[in-house]
C-alpha cells in the first residue's frame, strides 16, 4: 500500500472518530436536557397538586367574605340579636344552635313565657348564634340556618323565623338545614318573608363570616355549650330548679 494510501484511510479514520465524539457530544446534551425537562414537569406537576391539595383542605367558611352583621345587631362586635325593648330591666342571654336538640328543647319549655314578658316590656333577650353541630357532627346545617336567621333579622322577622325553625329541627344527624331551598320553603310559614332580598340573602350567605366570628365568640367565652342561657349574667340553664314560672319571677322582680 502506498503512503498516500496509508495517510488517507489515517484521515478518514480520525474523521469518523471526530464524528463519534461529536455524536457523543449531541447525545450526553440531548439525554440532559430530557432530564432537565422532566424534573421541571415533576415540579410544576408537584406544585400543581400542592395548590389543589391546600384549596381541598379549605371549607367555603374559609374563604367567606367581609363580616356583614344584620340589621340591628347590638353588643361586642355587633353579634347580638335583640328582641325586645332597651327600657327592660332584665337582659336574657341565649347562646343557641338550630340544629341542637337541647336548644329545641329550652325553646319549646320557655318560648312563650320568653315573648310574654318581651311584650310587655320587661324583658330583653339577646340571641347569639353558634354552629357547634357542625363541628361535632359535620355539615353546615347550623351555618346555614344562622345566616338565613340573621337574613330574617333584616327583613324584621328575625322572632317568628327563629320560632319556625325550631319546630321545624331536623334529627341532630341529619344535615337538612344545609339546603338553602329547605330554609327558603321553612320561610314561607313567616308572613312577609319569602322575598327575592330574602332569597339572595341566604343563597349568597351574606352573613355567613358574621356568624364563623359569633361562633368563634361562642368557643372563646368559655361556655360549655348550647344552650347557655345567662339572666342578667347569671347561667340559668345550669339551675336544675329553674322552670318558665320561676323565670317570669325573677323577671318581675327586676322590674318592680
Amino acid at each position: 500500500m502506498s503512503e498516500k494510501n496509508r495517510e488517507g484511510k489515517r484521515t478518514a479514520r480520525e474523521r469518523l472518530a471526530v464524528e463519534r465524539e461529536k455524536q457523543k457530544s449531541r447525545d450526553k446534551r440531548r439525554r440532559a436536557l430530557i432530564v432537565s425537562a422532566s424534573v421541571v414537569c415533576v415540579l410544576g406537576l408537584a406544585a400543581v397538586i400542592g395548590v389543589v391539595a391546600a384549596n381541598a383542605g379549605k371549607d367555603d367558611s374559609e374563604s367567606a367574605g367581609p363580616v356583614v352583621a344584620p340589621s340591628g345587631a347590638q353588643g361586642k362586635d355587633g353579634l347580638a340579636i335583640p328582641v325586645g325593648k332597651e327600657s327592660a330591666k332584665s337582659t336574657l342571654t341565649i347562646w343557641e344552635d338550630f340544629r341542637c336538640p337541647a336548644c329545641k328543647g329550652f325553646e319549646l319549655a320557655y318560648r312563650d313565657t320568653i315573648h310574654q314578658l318581651t311584650d310587655k316590656g320587661q324583658l330583653r333577650v339577646e340571641y347569639h348564634l353558634a354552629t357547634i353541630i357542625d363541628g361535632n357532627m359535620g355539615g353546615t346545617g347550623s351555618r346555614r340556618s344562622a345566616n338565613a336567621a340573621a337574613c330574617a333579622q333584616d327583613a324584621g322577622k328575625f322572632t317568628p323565623y327563629h320560632d319556625v325553625l325550631y319546630d321545624n329541627q331536623p334529627p341532630e344527624t341529619d344535615d337538612a338545614f344545609a339546603d338553602n331551598d329547605k330554609l327558603i320553603e321553612l320561610a314561607g310559614k313567616v308572613d312577609g318573608l319569602d322575598t327575592p332580598a330574602f332569597q339572595e340573602c341566604v343563597k349568597n350567605g351574606t352573613h355567613d363570616s358574621w356568624v364563623e366570628k359569633s361562633n368563634e365568640a361562642f368557643q372563646s367565652g368559655g361556655f360549655s355549650g348550647t344552650p347557655t342561657v345567662l339572666l342578667d349574667g347569671k347561667n340559668i340553664y345550669e339551675d336544675r330548679s329553674m322552670t318558665p314560672a320561676k323565670l317570669k319571677q325573677l323577671v318581675k322582680d327586676a322590674n318592680k
